[in-house]
């Protein structure tokens, strides 16, 4: 990038473009894309869930393509929930430091609850 073109604080600290904000858009488009999708059929679950019992409800959860859309539902959407809370935190929070401490604590809040959830639906599964 030319130099002219850029801010003088911006020569002085050498910083540029950091081509990264069209993946992270992108990403959380897809995530959208695929919890509309999925979404649909959690509501449908969720509904086929009502009428059944304990045993049931684990038998529609532990079938093999119930269990996959459950996952892919959870993964995708505490994957988007990051994303958007990472762009609320960029956009409202002004200090440095307050940033990267709840930008480090969203993703291992998310972290932690997607890894719960699919171990939840593994082991019921998997039947263990």
């Amino acid at each position: 990038m030319n130099a002219r073109l850029r801010s003088p604080l911006k020569n002085a600290l050498g910083l540029g473009s950091a081509r990264a904000g069209s993946h992270h858009f992108v990403v959380q488009r897809l995530t959208a894309a695929a919890l509309v999708l999925l979404g649909l059929w959690f509501v449908w679950t969720v509904l086929e869930l009502l009428h059944l019992d304990y045993a049931g409800a684990h038998a529609l959860v532990a079938q093999p393509l119930n269990a996959v859309l459950l996952l892919a539902f959870v993964v995708a959407a505490f994957w988007h929930a990051q994303l958007g809370l990472q762009v609320v935190i960029e956009d409202y929070v002004h200090t440095r430091g307050s940033q990267l401490v709840l930008q480090v604590a969203v993703k291992f809040l998310c972290f932690i609850g997607a890894a719960a959830s699919v171990l939840a639906i593994l082991k019921i599964a998997l039947g263990r």
